[in-house]
C-alpha cells in the first residue's frame, strides 16, 4: 500500500494554498516549522489561520517576512536547502520544485537555469511556501502525489517586471503537457510556485486514484472569488488494489493440428498487431489422440470480425468460435524513466511498477547491456 495525496485544483493552486490544505488535512504544523527553521533565513513568521472562502472552511498559510529586494539565484536556494538538515524526501522535492522553476525561467530569459535570478520566487515567502509544503507532505508520510487538471484564470497581473498575462508565462511553461483548463475568472488562480510543486513531484494527473481516504483539507488563497471558493483541496489516503468497472470483451479461438511452431507464433503476432488485447497458444490433445493447439485472441467486441479474419487467414482454419466475457482490469497509470538518456515506459498499479519489456529490450540492445541490468536500472530510477 502507498500513502497518497491527491490535489484537487478546481480553483487553481499556489504554494500557500498547497501548504494550507495539507495542514488542514492533518500535517503537523510544529513539525513543519521545525523543518523550516533549519533554513538559513531570518525575520520571517508563518501562521496557519482558519478562514472561510465561498462558505468553505480551510486554512490560510500566511508568511510575514521583513526582507526587501533580495534576488536569489537557483544555485543560492539549492545550496540553502542542501545545507539544511532536512529529511531526504523534503530536500528532494524542494530541489526538484526550484529547478523546475529555474528551467522554465531560464528558457524565458535565455539563461542557464543555475544563473536565473528569482524575484518573487526568490523571496522568503515563496521559499517558505515550497519547503513548507514539502515538509507537510513529509509530516503526512506521503509517498505519491497526484493532481487533477489544473485550473487557470485570465487577464493580467503585476510582477517584478510589470504587467504580465494570466496565466503567467512561467506558469504556462511549467504546464506544458499537463491537463489544464481555463476559466473566465479575472485573477491568477494558479501561480508558478503552485504549478512547479505539482509538475516537479506529481506521479500522475487525472481523477482521484483509488484509495482508502483518511483525511482531506482545504488551503485558502488570499482573496474571495465570485462564484467559487478560492481553495485548493487535498485528499490523503492509502492506495488500494481495486479494479476498474468490468467491460465486455470477445474471446476468439481456433483449434489447429497441422501448423508449424513458426506459423503459430506468427499468428499470435498478427493478432496483437491487429489490436487484440492479448493472444496466446495452448497445447491440447485433439481427436484420435493427435497433438494440437488452441490459438486464442481477446479483443473488444468491435474488433471481432477483423480478428476472426486474421485467425482464419493465418491458420487456415475453416471456422472460429467466440464468446463474450466480462473483463476487469486493475487501475493503472503510465510513467516513464530515463536510463542513460533512453526513455523506458513504466506501468504503475497501486504503487508498484512494472517496466515495459519491449522498451527495456530496445534500450538494452542500443546500450549493449544485458536486459536484466537495464530493468534493474529502470526500477531504481522509478523508485528515486
Amino acid at each position: 500500500m502507498t500513502r497518497c495525496a491527491w490535489f484537487h485544483c478546481f480553483s487553481g493552486i499556489a504554494g500557500d494554498m498547497a501548504l494550507g490544505s495539507l495542514i488542514d488535512a492533518g500535517a503537523d504544523g510544529d513539525a513543519v516549522l521545525a523543518m523550516l527553521n533549519q533554513l538559513d533565513l531570518a525575520d520571517w513568521e508563518l501562521t496557519f489561520e482558519p478562514v472561510l472562502r465561498g462558505g468553505l472552511a480551510g486554512i490560510k498559510a500566511r508568511v510575514v517576512a521583513h526582507e526587501t529586494h533580495v534576488h536569489r539565484t537557483a544555485t543560492d536556494i539549492a545550496a540553502m536547502i542542501e545545507k539544511a538538515q532536512l529529511p531526504s524526501r523534503v530536500t528532494k522535492r524542494a530541489l526538484a520544485t526550484f529547478w523546475a522553476l529555474a528551467e522554465v525561467e531560464g528558457r524565458m530569459h535565455n539563461q542557464p537555469p543555475e544563473q536565473v535570478h528569482f524575484h518573487e520566487v526568490g523571496a522568503i515567502d515563496s521559499i517558505i511556501d515550497i519547503v513548507g509544503t514539502c515538509a507537510a507532505l513529509e509530516s503526512l508520510d506521503i509517498d505519491e502525489i497526484w493532481a487533477s487538471a489544473i485550473t487557470t484564470g485570465t487577464g493580467t497581473t503585476q510582477a517584478a517586471h510589470g504587467e504580465i498575462p494570466v496565466p503567467a508565462p512561467a506558469t504556462v511553461g511549467l504546464l506544458v503537457g499537463v491537463p489544464t483548463r481555463g476559466t473566465e475568472v479575472p485573477f491568477e488562480l494558479t501561480t508558478p510556485t503552485g504549478a512547479a510543486l505539482l509538475v516537479a513531484n506529481a506521479t500522475g494527473w487525472g481523477p482521484m486514484p483509488a484509495m482508502q481516504i483518511e483525511a482531506s483539507g482545504f488551503g485558502a488563497g488570499d482573496r474571495d472569488l465570485e462564484g467559487r471558493p478560492n481553495m485548493t483541496q487535498v485528499i490523503v489516503g492509502t492506495t488500494t488494489e481495486v479494479t476498474t468497472p468490468g467491460h465486455p470483451v470477445t474471446l476468439l479461438e481456433v483449434n489447429v493440428d497441422d501448423a508449424t511452431g513458426e506459423t503459430l507464433a506468427h499468428t499470435v503476432t498478427c493478432c496483437l498487431e491487429a489490436g487484440a488485447h492479448d493472444a496466446w497458444i495452448t497445447p491440447i490433445v485433439g481427436k484420435k489422440g493427435r497433438p494440437a493447439h488452441v490459438v486464442s485472441a481477446l479483443c473488444d467486441p468491435t474488433q471481432t470480425t477483423a480478428l476472426a479474419e486474421v485467425l482464419t487467414a493465418e491458420t487456415g482454419s475453416l471456422g472460429v468460435r467466440g464468446q463474450t466475457l466480462e473483463r476487469w482490469t486493475a487501475a493503472r497509470q503510465m510513467d516513464t524513466v530515463e536510463v542513460e538518456g533512453h526513455t523506458i515506459g513504466v506501468k504503475v498499479t497501486a504503487g508498484r511498477a512494472k517496466i515495459e519489456h519491449d522498451d527495456a529490450a530496445r534500450v538494452a540492445k542500443q546500450l549493449g547491456l544485458p536486459l536484466r541490468e537495464v530493468v534493474t536500472r529502470a526500477e531504481a530510477a522509478w523508485r528515486s
